[in-house]
């Protein structure tokens, strides 16, 4: 049976769900009701092994939080991109690395922005995180 980027996606919601009070979306809803992050394929490498035994999928997240007081968001932003607690992105990415069983492996590979985004009329804290996912 083949891996979906559907399928994919949803294992790395699941782990982010794991954070409290983070809402995940597949796409940039209308409506940005933060702390939020989203997921977004970026690219995808098919030929990681002989005769497509292993494709290489890579994620963008954007992670955004409210900017009603720039301190308060940085604060928040800090602990989401921070390597070990409650609320870091790794630690939630890589509970379980196998994504519910859809992939044979997935990692953090970097964080790739921080700071302000504009969505609509409203200005932001973003973090942007890329995530390598291998499924066979």
């Amino acid at each position: 049976m083949a891996v979906t980027v559907k399928a994919l996606r949803d294992g790395l919601a699941v782990n982010l769900k794991t954070i409290p009070g983070l809402r995940v979306v597949p796409i940039l809803p209308e409506q940005v009701n933060p702390p939020l992050a989203m997921i977004n394929l970026d690219k995808i490498n098919y030929q990681k092994s002989f005769h497509r035994g292993l494709t290489e999928y890579l994620f963008k997240i954007t992670l955004v939080v409210g900017r009603a007081s720039e301190r308060a968001a940085q604060n928040s932003l800090d602990q989401y991109v921070a390597s070990d607690g409650t609320y870091s992105v790794l630690n939630a990415l890589e509970n379980d690395r196998t994504l519910g069983g859809v992939a044979a492996d997935s990692t953090m590979v970097s964080l790739d922005a921080y700071g302000s985004v504009v969505i609509g009329e409203t200005t932001y804290l973003s973090a942007e995180f890329s995530v390598q996912v291998f499924a066979l």
